[in-house]
């Protein structure tokens, strides 16, 4: 299975001491970048501060990968007009799943702490 026909990514980013963590997010791509979003005080999150270095594969939804792993740059994206862009392609993939998401994260207060990651396939 290729990312291009994948529902969710297995997202490896890596600690300090090179050791790969790997997580299944959901993403959606628009403007041929790959985007996902994450609490801001994730592991993925805080590794990625450190390091922009990633790697990424077709998973299911427990994180099983289905493809071959892809070395990749992930960033966390800071521009307002990007961060719209990636919600919008977020929530046409994934439809009532992350209107549910939404509301539940404005619900508990947790959605302002939303951080946009923008990933790129080397």
């Amino acid at each position: 299975m290729t990312i291009d026909d994948a529902r969710y990514l297995n997202l490896a980013t890596f600690r300090r001491n090179g050791v790969a963590v790997e997580t299944p997010i959901w993403f959606a791509e628009a403007d041929g970048k790959l985007y996902a979003f994450s609490a801001g005080d994730a592991g993925k999150v805080k590794r990625l501060r450190h390091s922009a270095r990633a790697r990424i594969a077709a998973c299911d939804v427990r994180g099983h990968v289905l493809g071959p792993w892809l070395d990749a740059h992930a960033v966390l994206v800071t521009e307002p007009a990007r961060i719209q862009r990636a919600y919008t392609a977020l929530r046409a993939k994934y439809g009532w799943q992350m209107r549910m998401t939404d509301w539940l994260s404005t619900l508990s207060g947790r959605i302002g702490h939303r951080v946009v990651l923008e990933i790129t396939p080397a």
